[in-house]
């Protein structure tokens, strides 16, 4: 798959994800078998371009490219500037988020909430494409409820406006993340578009991944919340699409460097207070299943320095070697 001047090792994207894609865990997923990652949202919001966290965000340092930033906003003019902002500080891709659903995004009528206006979506997906010489790509919702699917429509709109790529969450903006993703609505907007549209919602294993693709025939998946605690998805995924066969899940060792590994990035680019606050979430989503991992987390959830989490990582992989299940 291209995406402008940028051809991709396979099509499987990791999901941006507030709190949890930051680069750290991009580099990971890539390195694990991913093609593609977007970063977390940034605001549009002129006055938060000078904020650490929004810096974070955006930074792509030593990240494999291409290097795609996520946007949001409701401003046509001030989502152009964001656009030009990030595209002037490295980002080789822009990315429009109209699939939020977070109450505080909807409320100022940006992410998944723009969805009920088709109208100013276009002034804002014009914009954009406009004000850069970057593809634009776009990820939303099938609509904002079920009584107001409108994904096809808007996604003719996003062809015209001269979006490079589309992906497409297969649930309304009023169903969350709340029942079962519509397949059969990413096969409407797959067959009423001719830009790639990759498909995205409840795909957790390999199997699954295959039968999305063949109830879609979209061109790709994009992987979110299966991801967490399970970076290797995107390997297994792409092993068994290109193979058939199932890669066997991987060691306790495998896990703990992994997760080792993934801490030690996180520290770096956190700095040690913040990085043990978002540490713990990864922890916890790594040890989910695992045998005493309640009582583990519960512990982890206590530490407050990097050396108290890795001593009780070393002990909590050092006893009960074979043990994977809960």
């Amino acid at each position: 798959m291209r995406i402008g001047p940028y051809t991709l090792k396979n099509t499987l994207f990791v999901a941006p994800m507030a709190g949890v894609t930051d680069r750290p865990f991009r580099v990971l997923c890539r390195r694990l078998g991913a093609g593609m990652a977007v970063s977390e949202m940034v605001a549009s919001n002129s006055l938060l371009y000078g904020s650490e966290k929004t810096r974070r965000r955006a930074n792509h340092e030593g990240e494999p490219e291409p290097k795609s930033v996520q946007i949001v906003g409701a401003d046509p003019d001030m989502l152009a500037e964001a656009a030009r902002y990030n595209v002037a500080n490295g980002a080789q891709i822009i990315d429009i988020n109209m699939g939020c659903p977070a109450k505080k995004v909807c409320n100022v009528m940006a992410g998944s909430a723009l969805l009920r206006d088709p109208a100013l979506v276009e002034r804002l997906l014009v914009a954009v494409v406009r004000a850069v010489d970057v593809p634009v790509t776009l990820k939303i919702r099938t609509g904002w409820d079920r009584d107001n699917r409108n994904g096809v429509a808007i996604a003719q709109l996003a062809e015209a406006s001269g979006i490079a790529l589309l992906a497409v969450h297969g649930r309304t903006r009023s169903c969350f993340f709340a029942g079962a993703a519509e397949y059969e609505t990413i096969a409407a907007i797959k067959a009423a578009v001719r830009i790639p549209v990759i498909a995205n919602g409840d795909i957790d294993s390999p199997e699954k991944a295959k039968a999305v693709l063949a109830m879609t025939g979209a061109d790709g998946l994009m992987i979110g919340r299966a991801a967490q605690g399970r970076p290797w998805i995107f390997r297994e995924i792409d092993h068994f699409l290109k193979t058939g066969e199932k890669l066997p899940p991987p060691s306790r060792e495998e896990l703990y460097q992994v997760l080792t590994g993934h801490l030690e990035t996180l520290y770096a680019f956190y700095g040690e207070h913040t990085g043990v606050r978002m540490a713990r979430k990864h922890i916890g989503w790594y040890s989910k299943g695992l045998h005493g991992g309640a009582s583990f987390r519960h512990a982890i959830n206590q530490a407050e320095t990097v050396a108290e989490q890795y001593r009780l990582l070393e002990s909590f992989f050092a006893r009960d070697p074979e043990g994977l299940a809960a």
